[in-house]
């Protein structure tokens, strides 16, 4: 099965929102989403646990009122997030994270209605992304940071290729869609899939999405390196989630 991607390199800012804890701005394949982080703060009682904090999660469309999509995003990112959280270092607290969609791939030759119905799986990753670095610019403790990647299984030519990063074009025509996600232990902390696929397809794909988000960097004498010919299935993430951090405490540190 052959790999390919349709997005470009991700792009993120830390820090955007003066009145948040942490906040942070994450833009990848066409999709761009902005997320504040306050916590821990005090929870009301309904919300509280007397052994671990209760993790929030809002997500908010780029247009209109959240529904049932909406909510089915933030149950699966609240059992995920609240994985890699610290969560019983903070009992009877709360840590909200709201996530807002600025913009979102458009589909030229579909219905806008259906393809925002089937649209769950590929904006997964742009929130799951933004949602970990607005903690970590809020300096909440976790065990371990983490990366998402979303692929989909598409029919080509009387063969198949896994398409990481996939249009919403893509995702229309697509076989199956997956999404994975990986602690910077290599540990699958996230996998949910829509569709028809085979064991061996699943296999692929949690091979290719391990190389998205677990993708050694090689080393000589304490310095990171990146070969021009080294075999890529798409974007870098765990180097672009740490160069993200250390840039930002590189500006952080600078004296003006």
């Amino acid at each position: 099965m052959t790999v390919s991607t349709t997005s470009t390199a991700p792009a993120a800012a830390l820090g955007v929102l003066p009145r948040a804890d942490g906040s942070a701005k994450y833009s990848h394949a066409g999709y761009t989403v902005t997320a504040s982080v306050n916590g821990p703060i005090e929870a009301q009682r309904r919300d509280e646990h007397p052994y671990e904090a209760h993790v929030d999660v809002i997500v908010r469309p780029a247009a209109g009122v959240g529904g049932t999509r909406e909510r089915h995003l933030e149950s699966i990112l609240q059992s995920s997030l609240s994985q890699i959280i610290l969560v019983k270092n903070f009992p009877r607290s709360l840590i909200q994270i709201v996530l807002q969609v600025e913009d979102s791939p458009e589909n030229d030759y579909v219905n806008t209605k259906l393809v925002q119905a089937s649209l769950n799986f590929s904006i997964m990753p742009a929130l799951f992304q933004t949602a970990v670095l607005a903690l970590l610019s809020a300096g909440v403790p976790i065990r371990a940071t983490a990366t998402a990647t979303a692929i989909a299984i598409v029919p080509q030519d009387g063969t198949k290729r896994s398409v990481v990063d996939p249009s919403p074009r893509d995702v229309e025509i697509a076989q199956s869609v997956h999404v994975l996600a990986f602690t910077s232990h290599d540990e699958l902390l996230l996998a949910e899939s829509e569709g028809d696929f085979t064991v061996k397809e699943w296999d692929d794909v949690y091979e290719t999405a391990k190389d998205v988000c677990c993708r050694p960097v090689p080393t000589k004498e304490g310095m990171e390196m990146v070969l021009d010919d080294q075999h890529t299935n798409g974007p870098d993430l765990r180097h672009f989630l740490r160069s993200t951090m250390e840039n930002k405490v590189a500006s952080d540190l600078h004296w003006k």
